[in-house]
């Protein structure tokens, strides 16, 4: 079974995150941060993996640590339900537009923690939320789940569809990336034995 709970809990927030790599994109996302909710729901539903994600943060300070520490747990989560990733596909990519803007997403589950990150928002906010943040969840998420992630935005200048994009993209990616290849269903995928 390719599913695994984490907890996180530090000074500044409290956070749960249960994955089912195998599943179809069920979710049930309370962050206290709305717009993220909206977005990590889109990463579930593209991605097919079931996720319940629950975080108390200091958002009387603002949502940094929220999003930030979600992505940590994320990111631990989907090392510990991929296992020692025998049997993945291991890469995957997405080019998806969203209206005017386009973003590229391009990911190895390498192990290799590196994010390189081509988006430019055009505002510094999406209602309430800090455009900033998208940025520093997915370098979370990268770094703690041993992605290889390349974000691209072709073009765009609405900032909630360039988040949007950028997010679905990411999870159309995931998706590819943790499908079992029937066709090595028992080998790592790399020539060195391991992941």
């Amino acid at each position: 079974m390719r599913q695994a709970t984490i907890t996180r809990t530090t000074a500044e927030t409290e956070i749960s995150v249960t994955v089912n790599l195998d599943g179809t994109g069920v979710y049930d996302d309370q962050t206290g941060v709305g717009f993220f909710d909206h977005m990590l729901d889109q990463l579930a539903r593209h991605s097919l993996i079931d996720m319940t994600i629950r975080a108390k943060g200091d958002t009387h300070i603002d949502d940094h640590h929220t999003v930030e520490d979600t992505g940590i747990a994320l990111g631990q989560a989907l090392t510990q339900a991929l296992g020692d990733k025998r049997g993945i596909v291991r890469y995957g990519s997405c080019l998806l537009p969203m209206d005017d803007a386009q973003v590229r997403c391009a990911l190895d589950l390498s192990a290799r923690p590196y994010l390189i990150w081509n988006v430019d928002m055009p505002t510094q906010k999406i209602g309430a939320f800090d455009t900033e943040l998208v940025r520093e969840f997915f370098t979370a998420l990268a770094t703690h789940g041993g992605i290889t992630l390349h974000i691209d935005m072709l073009h765009g200048f609405n900032s909630h569809h360039i988040a949007e994009a950028t997010f679905k993209s990411v999870a159309r990616a995931l998706r590819q990336a943790v499908e079992v290849d029937p066709r090595k269903s028992g080998d790592i995928p790399s020539t060195k034995g391991a992941l």
